[in-house]
């Protein structure tokens, strides 16, 4: 997992460093006081799901397809506000039923910022330091929330780092976490609002996700060409790059969609 991140995540330092800490020390120990949890932020494109796709495909046979690892999507699985309730107990006896069947599952959350405020409390009981929850032992488990908040702050804070001429691996978590913070479990809208996930310190890890670069999204294009089994030109490679907007409108530092449109794009210049 850690070369395969080194090798294939572009331009996130701290997602690497982040990712691996918090994965190794919770594997390594026999007996976790709690289940790992983990809150990865950042916008569109610049690898969220693929890491956290990539973490199961190395912790579980068959990956995302494995029948120990739970996808929940707010659009899919929890899309009318006037059902939360039944979706609270839906969801908790989803966790509950599938812990007990193996201890050592992984819980995806993904699009949290969408996520009905209050939805996530009920998952409370499965994620602190407790032995034993509905007699089951549910402290090998994995959960990743994934969120698009605060990822307009990080991409702030990321430009003025920029203007001030310094470089992207200058920026420490310590910088981004007050951020990520203040948007994301502050926000009425966001499914963190005022949830005692936040206010009992829960999450163990959080995981700023960073804007990426010009240099950046040629190395998304040159993987992809790889993947595909195509030949990689220089030409298509810096068409492709060139296609993709960025932000801010002049000077045009960031890609506004990070990696996420590379795959589709290249149909158009082969």
């Amino acid at each position: 997992l850690e070369c395969d991140l080194a090798m294939n995540l572009v331009g996130q330092p701290l997602v690497r460093q982040q990712v691996m800490k918090g994965v190794r020390e919770f594997l390594e120990n026999r007996n976790p006081v709690k289940p790992l949890v983990m809150s990865f932020h950042g916008s569109t494109g610049t690898g969220k799901t693929y890491v956290s796709s990539m973490l199961v495909r190395y912790l579980f046979q068959g990956g995302l397809q494995s029948p120990y690892v739970h996808h929940f999507s707010p659009i899919m699985h929890f899309p009318h506000a006037e059902q939360i309730e039944q979706y609270k107990e839906n969801l908790k006896r989803w966790i509950q039923g599938n812990l007990t069947n193996c201890g050592r599952s992984a819980f995806l959350f993904d699009e949290m910022e969408k996520m009905h405020p209050g939805l996530m409390d009920v998952i409370i009981p499965f994620l602190g330091p407790s032995w034993v929850v509905y007699g089951t032992n549910y402290r090998k488990a994995i959960f990743i929330f994934i969120s698009n908040a605060g990822g307009e702050q990080i991409n702030e804070m990321m430009l003025d780092l920029w203007r001030a001429h310094k470089d992207q691996e200058e920026i420490s978590l310590q910088d981004l976490e007050p951020i990520i913070s203040k948007a994301a479990f502050e926000n009425p809208q966001s499914g963190f609002w005022k949830s005692e996930i936040i206010n009992e310190h829960l999450i163990d890890v959080v995981v700023p996700f960073l804007p990426l670069k010009h240099h950046h999204v040629k190395q998304c294009i040159i993987s992809e060409l790889i993947q595909q089994g195509l030949e990689v030109r220089p030409d298509i490679v810096q068409k492709v790059a060139d296609s993709i907007p960025y932000f801010p409108e002049e000077e045009k530092i960031f890609s506004s969609t990070g990696c996420k449109t590379v795959a589709s794009r290249i149909s158009f210049y082969l």
